[in-house]
């Protein structure tokens, strides 16, 4: 069914110790081991397979250690902080060890899977990204006897990994502010990489996807698909260009936000309208962005600037896209009335975990409940009317409105929003496959994407708005709205980007980022039930706008310390 980049895998370095970070730049001196310094040559294939590597830090579920295998998967991890931590999204998964924490807003000093490996990913990847950069100058090129079109085509896998280091350094920075830095141009062989601030690696992340955006080894936007190019550099600029604010900020010793950084709003247009350039449109179906077959769809691929690439046959990842169907439903719910399975999202799994608080759909998803859907329990029948047509894949019936209990997955609203059956079938055409699917042979072919050409549209008008140019952000606005059927505004305000980046956006590991930005994230004047471990939802100190340091990363390298707030 895909693709071209998860091939044969080298591996280059041997860093897979429980620490993450502490050997961050090591590898074995034993001249017979199977090491970068040998493995490459000058056969081009195997620079693909490095740069795949580096690739596959995104949905590896392997070699690290914690509870659940598949919790420890980049993407799921990331957009389980993201998500479960915010108003959008709650996961009834007790028995593990993160989800009351990230539920409740309430994680502290202690270990926990998700931040773990979040923490733990990005810098494996950071380092994979290192080592590759080393391995591929054009001095270690020439002494291998590669020939100039060879050098001429890994300067462009070179352009890719530097991507992909800065999105991981993104992660970490969004997530844990302050984090280890190290480069290809650091001391080989530290054992203590030394800690930069939040402010200092945003201006290298700036750096970075600015050359690569305006240099000549970035294949043009557009054109690279699943992999990086210019257009995936120029959209994570915007995105990070629109929350400069946070990431410069200052913060005192107890964590608290004492001065916002400087806003960079025409950055952030410039690097939009950059994008608005290239060869991208808008989906005309806004769900067959998440569908199995999103990749190879011609009218999908055309809103995906960069996703991470899925394949049911050939990933055995428990993240990333299997996590998002399997996780969004329970089997009992996808049954017919004989209790036969009917594969609605083409996967044959029910996990029972992630679901959507009644309040979030209320608020944002113009959908309302009429007398005749409940029954007399007060259980939904599973009839409720909506506006917005991005509304139109909740499942409802037998579930209860409030979430009382976060361990019942029945309270809250499940959200069909990834499904794994192609945009050209129906469910009854794809059930004889869907059998397969969540299988230990087969997972799911949703490509999770990560930056679309919606969110360029909603950053623009957020930027456009904050830079007193709301004329020029209306009509892009607009564009998204008039996807989902809605009336185009007049104008708009704050309140409407936010209205609509919370429907556009559900769902695809942005919410947290968004709240912070706003000042939401924390306050006391924005609640949501469980905030701040709270049913009625209350706020919670600043310093957990950031996550500290796993406890085994604190012990392995001296330079890292207690964010502040968590140690007093």
């Amino acid at each position: 069914m895909k693709k071209l980049i998860y091939i044969a895998l080298l591996l280059l370095t041997g860093i897979f110790a429980v620490s993450c970070v502490k050997d961050l730049d090591a590898f074995p001196f034993n001249e017979d081991d199977f090491t970068s310094e040998n493995a490459y040559g000058s056969d081009y294939a195997n620079y693909v397979s490095g740069l795949a590597k580096i690739y596959r830090c995104f949905n590896n579920t392997s070699d690290l250690q914690v509870e659940d295998a598949g919790a420890s998967e980049l993407i799921r991890a990331f957009w389980c902080v993201q998500e479960c931590s915010t108003d959008a999204c709650k996961n009834d998964w007790e028995k593990d060890s993160w989800t009351q924490d990230i539920n409740k807003n309430t994680w502290s000093t202690a270990d926990n899977a998700a931040s773990y490996a979040l923490y733990c990913r990005t810098l494996h990847g950071i380092t994979y990204t290192n080592e590759f950069m080393r391995q591929t100058t054009d001095d270690k090129l020439s002494a291998r006897g590669c020939g100039d079109d060879v050098i001429k085509k890994v300067h462009s896998l070179r352009a890719e990994a530097r991507f992909l280091r800065a999105f991981m350094y993104w992660m970490a920075i969004d997530t844990f502010g302050d984090v280890p830095f190290v480069t290809e141009e650091s001391e080989f062989g530290a054992a203590t990489p030394e800690v930069k601030s939040r402010s200092e690696v945003y201006d290298f992340i700036v750096s970075e996807l600015s050359d690569l955006a305006s240099g000549a080894d970035m294949p043009a936007a557009g054109s690279n698909y699943p992999r990086a190019d210019k257009g995936a550099a120029l959209g994570l600029l915007s995105r990070v260009y629109l929350n400069a604010q946070v990431y410069t900020n200052t913060v005192d010793a107890r964590g608290n936000v004492t001065q916002k950084g400087d806003p960079k709003w025409t950055e952030c247009i410039a690097a939009c309208e950059e994008i608005f350039k290239a060869n991208y449109g808008l989906c005309d179906k806004y769900f067959d962005v998440f569908r199995g077959d999103n990749g190879e769809n011609p009218d999908a691929r055309k809103e995906l600037i960069f996703a991470i690439d899925y394949d049911a046959e050939h990933m055995r990842s428990w993240g990333g896209s299997i996590f998002m169907c399997e996780s969004a439903f329970q089997a009992a719910d996808d049954n017919d009335e004989n209790g036969n399975p009917l594969y609605s999202l083409g996967v044959k799994d029910g996990w029972a975990g992630i679901r959507m608080p009644s309040e979030y759909v209320f608020n944002y998803f113009g959908v309302s409940v009429p007398d005749e859907g409940y029954d007399a329990e007060g259980k939904y029948t599973g009839i409720y009317n909506y506006t917005d047509d991005r509304a139109g894949v909740f499942f409802i019936k037998g579930h209860k409105e409030q979430m009382t209990d976060l361990a019942e997955f029945t309270q809250g609203w499940s959200f069909y929003k990834f499904n794994n059956i192609p945009h050209d079938q129906t469910r009854e055409e794809f059930a004889e496959f869907a059998k397969q699917y969540g299988s230990g042979s087969a997972k799911a072919s949703v490509d999770f994407p990560l930056i679309r050409l919606s969110e360029i549209y909603l950053n623009y008008a957020e930027a456009c708005l904050n830079a007193n140019q709301a004329a020029k952000g209306l009509p892009y606005l607009n564009e998204v709205r008039k996807r989902a059927h809605l009336d185009p505004l007049p104008s708009y305000d704050i309140e409407d980007v936010r209205n609509e980046r919370a429907v556009e956006l559900a769902w695809e590991g942005l919410r947290r980022t968004d709240l912070i930005r706003w000042d939401l994230f924390h306050s006391g004047e924005f609640l949501w039930r469980w905030k701040g471990g709270s049913y009625q939802g209350q706020g919670f100190s600043q310093h957990l706008l950031v996550f500290d340091f796993p406890q085994s990363e604190l012990t392995a390298n001296s330079n890292l310390s207690h964010k502040p707030g968590y140690a007093n």
